[in-house]
């Protein structure tokens, strides 16, 4: 048995680990790679295996640095299945075709400037086809319930309480008349967010997998992000600027409607208008509404009372490129969340392009930025940024919150692994920039003296 990662290894895109054992080739997660351009490029376009030789995926959840790969995948010769929760495969037949949709869009942007300069065109990297032949291929099964997936494999999903239909992975490997239990993490959420359930602790494996995005870093209480929050909109609309908040589709921008329409309903804030720009936004939405029983005790009660943070008299989703453009036009204060969460492609790119130079306005980050994207650059307050390859000053004020990231930090990782991982021989590290996942593992390996390993892209792993 052994595991090999290829992608969000000593980084935090592309997640996908191939596992091999009991004569199956399995891979977790089929993430897309995002960052510098042509790297991710190059990454995305092709893989460290053979797609025609994977007998199945199982997917943790459906952001697209998890899940934005399968057609891909498809694309290139694989027929396996797709195993998910039912959350998960409802996203996913949301935002797969966003992922090529938005890439035909900046495609053919970035195709009419190079032809201005005698450039060659680019291709995207799939078409809608491959979208819709990679959603014939998922099984879905619910939380907390063993399914057979080959003679030896066996599959169970537990809630990782990140986004709706986020689960942790277990695998049941049977060889050789032994059995030996991984668990992958997935990404997981923290204790006592809103809208979702927390993680789910029962799982004790042999082998655990997991995630280090905030290996090193802790996240401000959300008592203090809502303080920050709150000081931002109100500062920014005296100001007449508008707040413009890079967001993910799934699972961010629901708990930002969420905290907006708790200081709106204590009146902490302006009753500004707030746009969510980003019809993924608004069919996600809609397929949270769709699975209550993925929702906390909270959430239950606003749904069973109809009043969601999602049907407020203030937001106001925009569906069609028009409206979209008509919020540049509009000099008022407002808010706009749109996607894409690291900035990378969508509406978000144009929205910034009309408002970084704009002193009276704020960049609110409410997530985590990867390395060699756009929305690190804002993060870390570069004076210039570069967007559809054209250079603008900021101008605009750049506020970074992390309060309400959808990651456990340190302390809750830590926490996880040592409840999680009592009983683990090995607990390696994935899905962390290097700096957070090697901080994490000495703080493991110090404190719960286990064996932690930080692999490298295509190591090998026993189990």
């Amino acid at each position: 048995m052994k595991i090999t990662p290829h992608g969000a290894a000593r980084a935090v895109t592309g997640s996908q680990h191939l596992v091999e054992a009991c004569g199956r080739r399995i891979l977790l997660d089929c993430g897309m790679f995002q960052g510098h351009r042509q790297e991710s490029e190059k990454l995305n376009r092709s893989q460290a295996y053979d797609p025609a030789s994977i007998d199945a995926v199982v997917l943790s959840h459906a952001h697209i640095d998890h899940s934005g790969n399968l057609p891909t995948i498809v694309k290139n010769g694989f027929r396996g299945t797709i195993v998910s929760t039912f959350a998960t495969r409802d996203l996913s037949a949301i935002m797969l075709p966003d992922s090529a949709h938005i890439q035909r869009g900046d495609i053919e942007y970035l195709n009419r400037k190079r032809r201005k300069k005698g450039l060659p065109d680019l291709q995207p990297l799939y078409e809608m086809d491959d979208v819709m032949k990679a959603l014939e291929l998922f099984v879905s099964i619910p939380y907390g319930r063993p399914f057979d997936l080959f003679d030896g494999v066996k599959v169970r999903f537990l809630e990782a309480g990140h986004i709706l239909g986020s689960s942790q992975v277990e695998l049941e490997l049977r060889e050789g008349g032994k059995t030996t239990t991984l668990l992958f993490s997935g990404d997981l959420g923290r204790k006592g967010r809103p809208i979702l359930r927390d993680p789910d602790l029962s799982a004790r494996p042999d082998f655990l997998l997991m995630e280090s995005t905030y290996g090193g870093r802790l996240h401000e209480p959300p008592e203090e992000a809502m303080d920050k929050l709150s000081e931002v909109l109100n500062r920014t609309s005296e100001s007449g600027g508008k707040v413009i908040v890079p967001s993910f589709s799934v699972g961010r921008t629901q708990e930002v409607l969420y905290y907006l329409h708790e200081l709106l309903i204590a009146d902490r804030v302006p009753q500004l208008p707030i746009y969510v720009d980003s019809p993924l936004s608004f069919n996600a939405t809609e397929v949270y509404m769709l699975h209550p029983e993925c929702f906390d005790a909270r959430m239950r009660e606003l749904v069973q009372d109809r009043q969601t943070p999602f049907n407020s008299e203030s937001v106001r989703f925009t569906q069609n490129v028009e409206d979209s453009k008509a919020l540049n036009h509009d000099t008022s204060p407002m808010i706009i969340i749109s996607a894409s969460g690291m900035c990378e492609n969508g509406r978000i790119l144009h929205h910034l392009k009309n408002n970084v130079g704009d002193p009276r306005s704020t960049i609110l980050v409410v997530g985590f930025m990867a390395a060699n994207t756009l929305g690190r650059r804002l993060v870390e307050r570069a004076p210039t940024v570069s967007i559809f390859g054209e250079s603008y000053e900021r101008k605009a004020r750049v506020e970074v919150i992390n309060g309400f990231s959808a990651h456990a930090d340190s302390e809750g990782l830590y926490a996880y692994a040592s409840v999680v991982g009592e009983r683990a021989g090995r607990i390696t590290l994935v899905h962390g920039e290097e700096e957070q996942a090697l901080s994490l593992r000495d703080r493991l390996r110090e404190g719960l003296q286990k064996d932690v390993l930080v692999p490298r892209m295509h190591e090998v792993i026993r189990l």
